[in-house]
């Protein structure tokens, strides 16, 4: 029966490849016949073109125009027109926007849109997307640093000169902008007061009810969790779910690959050389040892199988219900649950606590974001009028324009107050409850994400929601950075990023075969078989590109 079950997952891994790897191959193509087709480009819409000491947008607000925006989150639910700020900005800019939001997998709606070649004027993708690096190759995007001396100069003005150079592609170029980005500047200036969103959480009164259990051990943290369900079998009628984390993808499950490495404070670099939290710790004796544990706890029912197949989505909805007794998950991405939670009853919330770690029981080392930020936005080269897209970015990274999507409309949704901003009571009270209904009706804050500067808004110490606070709170001793480990990212055409596309992949589907084995004995067969990959001359030479990159920030940084 053993035989039979292996060769099962074998064929698995096989599929998932295949399907993985024939869409990434086709998306590739496109980008190429595109390349290979290119004709002669349009005549540009005219408009005033700013300088060096006057920005664009002001210049252009008296002739509208809208732009398609892409969100390649599926979840994203803001719309614009309606909110208090989205209609300040038009008002102010000229510039209204069309979101356009994948319907399903984020995946299959952008290789469509470059199979089709039907890329909206503006995107926003996650600065790690696979899809990424051949779209820039594929010239679909217009550099930013020509939009900029063409149109509008101010835009250097205002730009983090760290983030360009961090963003300055091996052409020269700098195709995208960050959001959620810090500079090593705003890490020695803000160090202290900096927040992860990396947590471990509980239901505080379940927890409290056990005793406040020690769950840093593998010993402690499956003994937790079989009394949570021992004690606590129902939630409302519906079934406890012990232990949650986010969704898994054809690529793994970030939580238990880079966070959880971070709980374990294990570092991205092993003897000199860089180590893919992704896929390269598969022979790391600390961060195998609490796979195994999770295995236990699949073993036993605490870790049910629909962990294994929910989507960002349905986990929100069974966190809204206090379904999770223990989370491996972001706090960031809580948030909407802990306000209706805690409406319901404050102690119904979750908290963080200490959770895995290593052998030696060092404390976490948790990521805070670093320079390479979270998204990047680029305009496209179908953009209907790149001069207004590149003067309404310099506009939005501005401190006009982070004020503005930050703070909204001074006098409609806050005040200054001994030249502090402070949000008006009503619209406090409502960041502090209903983040839905602020966002729909005032959308400030965090509404409007896809150029926010993080280090920017650290300045104001905006007060923090008490059904979120003490995760967020919890997190800031551990704040670590890991700025020379961001960024590897491989030539989209060269053997390596072909062995890193393939490798990831099929680590994507061990790491479900792991957790879903029926014993240690299976674990460890299961796991060989993917180390052998890691014998391989591709896989070293994987390794050894990856590490040189790694030098070449550390460069760039000054480390």
């Amino acid at each position: 029966m053993k035989e039979k079950r292996l060769t099962n997952n074998t064929k698995a891994v096989a599929l998932v490849h295949f399907k993985a790897t024939a869409t990434f191959l086709a998306a590739s193509l496109a980008i190429a016949l595109l390349v290979s087709s290119c004709k002669k480009k349009e005549e540009l819409p005219q408009s005033a073109k700013g300088s060096a000491d006057t920005p664009g947008w002001t210049l252009n607000r008296e002739k509208p125009v809208t732009f398609s925006w892409y969100i390649n989150y599926s979840w994203f639910k803001a719309h614009w027109g309606e909110s208090t700020a989205s209609k300040y900005i038009t008002k102010k800019t000229g510039v209204s926007i069309d979101f356009i939001i994948p319907t399903g997998d984020e995946n299959e709606e952008l290789n469509s849109m470059i199979v089709s070649d039907s890329l909206p004027d503006i995107i926003t993708v996650d600065c790690r997307e696979s899809q990424l690096p051949a779209m820039i190759n594929g010239r679909m995007f217009y550099p930013l640093e020509y939009l900029a001396k063409e149109y509008d100069p101010y835009f250097f003005k205002v730009a983090s000169r760290d983030k360009l150079t961090w963003y300055t592609m091996e052409d020269g170029h700098i195709y995208g902008y960050p959001n959620a980005s810090y500079t090593p500047d705003d890490y020695r200036k803000y160090k202290g007061s900096l927040t992860s969103h990396e947590t471990f959480l509980v239901r505080k009164d379940i927890y409290e009810a056990l005793g406040s259990p020690d769950m840093s051990t593998p010993e402690g943290f499956i003994n937790a969790l079989k009394m949570a369900k021992e004690k606590f079998p129902l939630v409302n009628g519906e079934p406890l779910i012990p232990l949650g984390t986010d969704e898994f993808t054809a690529t793994g499950c970030p939580k238990l690959q880079d966070m959880l490495c971070h709980f374990l404070a294990i570092p991205p670099e092993q003897d000199g050389k860089f180590t893919d939290y992704a896929m390269g710790l598969s022979e790391n004796e600390e961060y195998i040892r609490w796979l195994k544990t999770f295995r236990k706890a699949h073993e036993l029912g605490l870790m049910p199988r629909e962990v294994f197949v929910d989507k960002r989505s349905q986990i929100e909805e069974k966190a809204e219900k206090g379904l999770y007794f223990a989370l491996l998950y972001y706090n960031w991405d809580m948030q909407n649950a802990q306000n209706k939670l805690y409406q319901k009853n404050k102690d119904g919330i979750y908290i963080a606590v200490r959770g895995p770690a290593n052998s030696r029981g060092d404390d976490p080392k948790l990521s805070f974001g670093g320079i390479s930020g979270w998204t990047l936005t680029l305009i496209s080269k179908k953009c209907k009028d790149p001069a207004r897209a590149i003067q309404f970015l310099t506009y939005l990274i501005s401190e006009e324009g982070q004020m503005d999507t930050y703070f909204g409309e001074e006098g409609k949704t806050y005040s200054i107050e001994d030249g502090i901003p402070e949000l008006l009571p009503h619209v406090k009270t409502l960041s502090l409850s209903d983040k839905d209904t602020l966002e729909h009706r005032y959308g400030v804050l965090y509404t409007y994400w896809m150029l926010m500067d993080s280090g920017w808004q650290a300045q104001w110490k905006t007060e923090l929601s008490p059904s979120i606070a003490q995760p967020e709170l919890w997190t800031r001793p551990y704040v670590e950075q890991y700025f020379a480990y961001e960024a590897i990212s491989l030539p989209p055409n060269s053997e390596e990023n072909l062995t890193y596309q393939e490798v990831l992949r099929r680590w994507g589907s061990t790491l479900q075969n792991l957790l879903l084995s029926e014993s240690d004995e299976d674990f460890e067969i299961i796991l060989d078989e993917f180390n052998q990959i890691k014998k391989t001359e591709k896989y070293k030479k994987l390794v050894q590109l990856q590490t040189s990159l790694m030098q070449r920030n550390k460069k760039k940084l000054g480390i």
